[in-house]
């Protein structure tokens, strides 16, 4: 199942509230937070002690500090505020009332407790939307301010007024701000987790069918290739028996022998390795094998290698070529009607290229739609719109995967060449002494 919970530290920016298990910061905070209320409350009390107490109303204001320093402590253990870009829950806004009412009663006895606003002023701007926090903040310095007023002595100090009102603007103004970035940041980070999960699945979807073409390549390159030659042996077979029975049983061991070499290459498609013509022998002899097994009546296919090949070639490009080759030689010995074919390997400096030629009824190469690629030695004669197999559009596939390119050379009655090249790389380049400067013009 996949993971799509954010990453470290994306989490950690959510923002104040998300009780114990927050951030280390998101801790910090809280501890200047409570440290701050605890330090306003214990200020208040103690200027009302020295200035406002001997009244009748002492032990009122007394009870209604501690009732606010009690509700204000068991607030955020019972009633924690919620999780960044969630709405509160209705026992965090009960608590925000009741201690915003018992405040506002102490205001109202002891002017001593106005700067105690502060707290619930951070309160009720973290855990509620702007739209009612904004007024909330509103209300609670006008109460400030009015209570500054109030038990001013003396001429009025325009400060009682200013002051106030300006540090709940400012306040007011960076939580709204954060609040917003905090919602934004929110947004990008469920858009990253879901481009993410999308990223995923798009490239689980582009395995499955580069699987599914390396599968589909594999399998009309091998055993449909094999599969197509027994029948036309066992047919042929079929065909002679009566009158030769020595030549059909010819026929029937060679298509024993093509099964065997199926066979031995299911296998080692079952267990996705190296073609078995590959197997402990260079590409160079597993063409020439190959062109061998190709020959046979009404058909002579030779191998030619042109230059030396001083090193192995990786086993990709190895595979690659040997395949190309199987599949042109299948498409000649099954439409072009030829009688000659030739399988040419050159080594040059800079690419190693491999030409499949016959001298078959040859087609026309263009396209007959434009999202079919031809086959190279498909029949000049079918219908127009006709796709033309699986052949050329594998051969093509198989040396663009290795870096190469597939031409096409053919006209009706002329024959077929078909040429794969593919680059060396540069280090294949360095072991053999070759360089990638200008090919000399040869002499005339």
């Amino acid at each position: 199942m996949e993971n799509t919970e954010a990453p470290p530290g994306v989490r950690e920016a959510e923002g104040p509230g998300t009780g114990s298990g927050g951030s280390p910061d998101e801790r910090r905070l809280l501890v200047v937070v409570h440290a701050a209320f605890l330090l306003l409350l214990g200020s208040s009390f103690a200027r009302f002690l020295t200035r406002d107490q001997g009244g009748p109303r002492t032990a009122w204001v007394a009870g209604l500090f501690a009732v606010f320093a009690l509700l204000y402590g068991l607030g955020h253990l019972l009633a924690p505020p919620p999780r960044a870009g969630t709405p509160p829950g209705a026992r965090h806004l009960v608590w925000l009332a009741s201690v915003s009412a018992v405040w506002a009663a102490l205001l109202a006895l002891a002017p001593s407790a106005t700067w105690c606003a502060m707290p619930l002023l951070f309160a009720g701007l973290y855990a509620l939307p702007p739209r009612i926090a904004v007024p909330l903040a509103a209300v609670l310095t006008a109460l400030v301010v009015v209570s500054e007023v109030r038990a001013a002595e003396g001429p009025l100090n325009p400060n009682m007024v200013v002051a106030p009102i300006a540090v709940a603007a400012v306040a007011t103004a960076v939580f709204v701000h954060l609040q917003r970035q905090g919602t934004r940041q929110r947004a990008l980070i469920d858009d990253l987790v879901r481009t993410r999960r999308d990223l995923a699945a798009t490239e689980r979807r582009a395995g499955v069918l580069a699987e599914r073409q390396r599968l589909s390549a594999e399998i009309h390159d091998t055993l449909a290739q094999g599969l197509s030659s027994q029948r036309m042996l066992l047919q042929a077979a079929q065909r002679v028996w009566p009158t030769d029975p020595e030549t059909a049983r010819a026929h029937v061991r060679e298509a024993a022998d093509v099964t065997a070499r199926s066979l031995a290459e299911a296998r080692r498609f079952v267990h996705d390795l190296a073609p078995a013509d590959l197997a402990g022998q260079s590409l160079p002899a597993a063409l020439a094998a190959l062109a061998e097994r190709e020959s046979g009546p009404g058909l002579t296919v030779g191998f030619h290698l042109v230059g030396d090949l001083h090193v192995p070639l990786p086993e990709r490009t190895e595979a690659a070529l040997l395949r190309i080759a199987q599949g042109a030689l299948a498409n000649v010995r099954e439409h072009a009607a030829a009688t000659r074919a030739a399988l040419t390997l050159t080594c040059l400096d800079e690419q190693i290229s491999l030409d499949v030629a016959d001298n078959g009824r040859g087609f026309d190469p263009a396209p007959t739609r434009p999202a079919t690629l031809a086959s190279p030695t498909a029949r000049p004669t079918a219908a127009p719109g006709r796709t033309r197999g699986h052949g050329l559009p594998a051969m093509r596939i198989r040396a663009r995967q290795s870096g190469g390119t597939l031409t096409v050379e053919s006209a009706p009655g002329e024959g077929t060449v078909v040429t794969a090249a593919i680059p060396l790389a540069p280090a294949e380049a360095a072991r053999t002494g070759t360089s990638y400067g200008p090919t000399p013009e040869p002499a005339a």
